[in-house]
């Protein structure tokens, strides 16, 4: 550092007033760069075609995903790496997770990423996997959870947390929100007349009796059918020649 710089920053660490002046401006300038950009956010977002609210019963299973905690030891990113992309698959696209609030993002990885799970494996597998994971992968340290089998879904609040996920940005109509009682018992059955009306509003919707039991709508329906959607509404041969995997 040259003398007369020396001298010009020695003058701003004796006079505190000439020092705040200065701190003020630095956090202003850093504050507009980071400020600006929220202003033209729209268009710096990625869209993906495919991509819908969740059903009702998806989102059940979610509340379900996050107040189990399975987020603490399953991320929902999959980077840009090419060991990643060949073992879960094409890596995460921000447009994924553009109706989670929270997203499931994330580092920690006890388990595999559940990125792409949904359609990996069969119903049968999940319901064995739940109940006792060993059972399914011998070296697994996740508990299990059979309860979920037993405890009928509590979906009678879904309509208040699909307008809840509306103010938050979620672009569920009325209808949507009038019919989601009704959609959850026809995403959870066999062969529901309503079926296709539930394709229409939710397209790639999976419905049947998730859970083998079709007596009754219990939390491990949800779970597995928010589990058997994921990763499943995008066609990502779309993005594989615009891939730069590392």
């Amino acid at each position: 550092m040259s003398t007369t710089l020396w001298q010009k920053h020695w003058i701003l660490e004796r006079n505190s007033i000439l020092l705040l002046i200065g701190i003020l401006i630095v956090i202003a300038i850093g504050g507009l760069v980071e400020v600006i950009p929220l202003f033209y956010l729209k268009s710096t977002i990625e869209t993906a075609d495919g991509m819908r609210p969740y059903t009702p019963l998806e989102l059940a299973g979610r509340n379900i995903y996050v107040s189990e905690g399975c987020y603490l030891c399953h991320s929902q990113m999959i980077r840009a790496l090419r060991d990643e992309v060949e073992r879960y698959g094409h890596y995460s696209l921000a447009a994924e997770s553009e109706y989670d609030h929270p997203f499931q993002w994330g580092s920690k990885r006890n388990g595999p990423d559940l990125a792409r799970v949904g359609g990996k494996y069969s119903d049968d597998w999940h319901r064995d996997h739940l109940k006792d994971p060993r059972a399914v992968v011998p070296g697994s340290i996740m508990p299990a959870y059979p309860w979920l089998f037993t405890t009928d879904l509590d979906y009678e609040h879904i309509a208040r947390d699909m307008k809840v996920q509306a103010d938050l940005g979620v672009p569920y109509t009325d209808a949507m929100i009038d019919d989601a009682l009704a959609d959850v018992r026809t995403q959870a059955t066999d062969n529901a007349p309503d079926a296709d009306a539930l394709a229409k509003r939710y397209p790639k919707a999976q419905s049947r009796d998730f859970d083998g039991n079709p007596d009754r709508v219990t939390e491990a329906d949800a779970l597995i059918a928010y589990l058997q959607m994921l990763g499943t509404l995008v066609d990502f041969k779309l993005y594989n020649d615009k891939a730069n995997i590392r």
